[in-house]
């Protein structure tokens, strides 16, 4: 009798691999980590762990036997939603493996914009003394956070400790701890002009596409800093780039681009009050274990009893 296949496309730590083959002992657990290596398993796996843009959607889409798809990101929104749901394919995302890491990369920009870090950064590569410019402090100012995920949640949390105001926008109004105020995403307009520093952490769907606009930005104090960690396509850059030019708004921490890499002619480069992160805010040494360990193997001992998923299901309605 054939074996189930599980096939797995990133690199793992030998006591991780251990553990997924204890889990899956029955199973063949096909490691490619290469486009000539995984392919001809994608025509035959039951599991992919580790989505890659490179997979030929044609093969998958002519795969009777897939059943589940485990991503390593957060955001889903480069799948192919609609083709994998029409073949009811259960997607779970990394969701929750980002919290610690992207809320210590947002307080590092909200710090360095705040203490006029980047500044100095530029100063001292020029051997240069100067210490104007310097009066702003982040302690009980306003923090409007926009998209109260694991990650929204957590710089909520560290927020407090800074004794900050902690405004919320999510779809739901249900108090959670760490927030002082929530709103829907209807209101945002209203509540961007109580805030010093906004935070987005959104997914891109098409309800996020572009929320922020020239019209977002106006809205904004014009000394208030404007930081985003979740996906470039949630902000037209040009109107950014115009906000930032004009003093509409004071600064910008910026981990993701409407294009990536950020292309070398973008006025992005060049502006002062502008710190810039190549889409690495996740990044942690505890990445694959968590992806692994908190997520994967919890839904798999779901999975082998023919139970529903409990952990980071995708709702296709939703786009995440």
């Amino acid at each position: 009798m054939k074996k189930r296949k599980l096939l797995l496309t990133h690199p793992l730590h030998s006591s991780l691999l251990e553990k997924i083959r204890s889990t899956f002992s029955e199973w063949e657990i096909i490691h490619a980590l290469k486009q000539d290596d995984w392919q001809e398993h994608l025509i035959d796996s039951e599991i992919i762990l580790g989505w890659r843009s490179s997979f030929d959607l044609k093969t998958i889409m002519e795969n009777d036997q897939l059943q589940w798809i485990q991503t390593w990101s957060a955001g889903v929104n480069s799948l192919p939603l609609e083709q994998l749901r029409k073949k009811n394919i259960v997607i779970t995302s990394a969701n929750g493996v980002h919290g610690y890491p992207i809320s210590e990369t947002i307080f590092a920009l909200l710090l360095g914009l705040t203490r006029n870090i980047h500044t100095y950064v530029r100063n001292q590569l020029k051997r240069k003394w100067d210490g104007t410019d310097i009066k702003l402090e982040a302690h009980k100012k306003t923090i409007g956070i926009i998209g109260l995920g694991a990650i929204g949640l957590e710089t909520a949390k560290i927020a407090k400790a800074f004794d900050m105001h902690v405004i919320g926008v999510r779809n739901s109004r249900k108090r959670t701890d760490y927030v002082d105020e929530l709103y829907t995403s209807e209101e945002l307009n209203e509540i961007l002009p109580l805030c010093d520093y906004v935070v987005v952490t959104l997914p891109l769907t098409d309800d996020t596409y572009q929320l922020f606009q020239k019209e977002q930005f106006q809205h904004m104090k014009n000394s208030a800093f404007f930081i985003n960690i979740g996906r470039g396509e949630i902000v037209k850059e040009d109107d950014l780039v115009t906000a930032l030019k004009n003093g509409e708004i004071l600064g910008a921490g910026l981990d993701v681009f409407e294009n990536e890499p950020l292309q070398q002619t973008s006025p992005l480069w060049d502006l002062e009050n502008v710190i810039i992160t190549p889409h690495t805010s996740g990044s942690t040494e505890h990445y694959n274990s968590r992806v692994i360990e908190d997520i994967f193997l919890l839904n798999a001992n779901h999975y082998l009893k023919e139970e529903d998923l409990a952990i980071n299901v995708v709702d296709y309605q939703k786009g995440y």
